[in-house]
């Protein structure tokens, strides 16, 4: 199997931990912050629901969906970035040689 260099494997690792971070507090701001400031937020309406409503009904799994999608663009530009290769890994998962 081919060695990966410790600085090009703790660089893939910390984008891609800094991505998550990024989520989950993408996450967080959608689930609970809307729930802190459901006061504030109820000034304005969309759809004829309040604001704070509708984020709680369908804003934050929509707002889910989305970052789901992004996570999965923005993975395979950093796979691609640092050379992970999708094909390989099949390759290497069903028992087929390589050439490296």
């Amino acid at each position: 199997m081919k060695k990966v260099d410790k600085k090009v494997a703790d660089g893939y690792f910390k984008e891609r931990t800094r991505n998550i971070i990024i989520y989950l507090a993408i996450g967080f701001i959608v689930s609970f912050g809307v729930v802190l400031f459901a006061e504030p937020l109820s000034t304005f309406s969309v759809n004829g629901l309040p604001f704070h409503y509708f984020m709680g009904a369908q804003g934050a799994v929509l707002t889910f969906i989305i970052v789901l999608f992004v996570n999965a663009k923005v993975s395979d530009s950093i796979d691609r970035k640092y050379g992970i290769d999708e094909s390989k890994n099949e390759q290497i998962s069903s028992g087929k040689a390589l050439d490296h």
